[in-house]
């Protein structure tokens, strides 16, 4: 299974929201990884409180455990088959602040999951969230996987725990497969703006797509 290396540049959700990034490597570096998806990178900035905690009987990924990001606000589901390494939340660059990936299994040692979160530096009003997520997402896209031709699948308004949110869903194609990149932003009570960043790397595996749905569809405001 495989991953993704980014390059040292952090990209925030939207381009605006913090630093202009900085042109992508001229051809995209993978490395292999045994165990769970993870960014190796050293950290650029606070690191996440992050409670192992077990979810309720409702909604997406009921009953299953728990990861509660404080610094992002956010708290998400966690599949059967992933895990959190609240370590490898460390090492994050500083625009995430936590991670979950798929471990890898016999049926399926080419296709990766992983959803990361974080928090953006300024709030992203109701009406920005449609452009701001696009840009997000294209930005995250050429940061994950440079030089790919990158196609926007969906974009819709949506709500995150009662709080306004936008998702938008990007397909790269590359030589080692199609990838996809789903990310929905989130403004928390107008006062801050976090986001879920879902990405499926590899040959295709409907399960693992499902699994970053999922995910992202269990989030819910800490």
């Amino acid at each position: 299974m495989t991953t993704p290396t980014p390059s040292a540049t952090t990209y925030p959700p939207a381009p605006h929201l913090g630093p202009a990034p900085q042109p992508a490597p001229a051809r995209s570096r993978w490395w292999a990884v045994a165990g769970v998806i993870a960014l190796l990178l050293v950290v650029a900035g606070g690191v996440a409180a992050v409670r192992w905690v077990r979810g309720g009987d409702d909604g997406p990924l009921a009953g299953r455990p728990r990861v509660t990001d404080t610094r992002a606000g956010l708290s998400y589901g966690v599949p059967e088959g992933w895990k959190h390494d609240a370590a490898q939340d460390e090492k994050l660059i500083g625009a995430f602040s936590s991670q979950i990936g798929n471990a890898p299994t016999a049926k399926s040692t080419e296709t990766g999951g992983t959803v990361l979160a974080g928090r953006a530096g300024q709030a992203v009003p109701r009406a920005g969230l449609e452009r701001a997520t696009e840009s997000a997402a294209r930005s995250n896209a050429e940061f994950f996987f440079p030089d790919r031709p990158a196609t926007l699948e969906a974009s819709h308004a949506t709500t995150l725990d009662g709080q306004p949110a936008h998702t938008a869903v990007l397909r790269i194609q590359g030589e080692e497969g199609s990838s996809r990149l789903k990310m929905t932003v989130v403004t928390i009570h107008g006062e801050r703006t976090s986001f879920l960043l879902g990405l499926t790397t590899g040959a295709a595996d409907r399960s693992v797509t499902e699994d970053v749905d999922a995910v992202l569809a269990s989030a819910t405001v800490d």
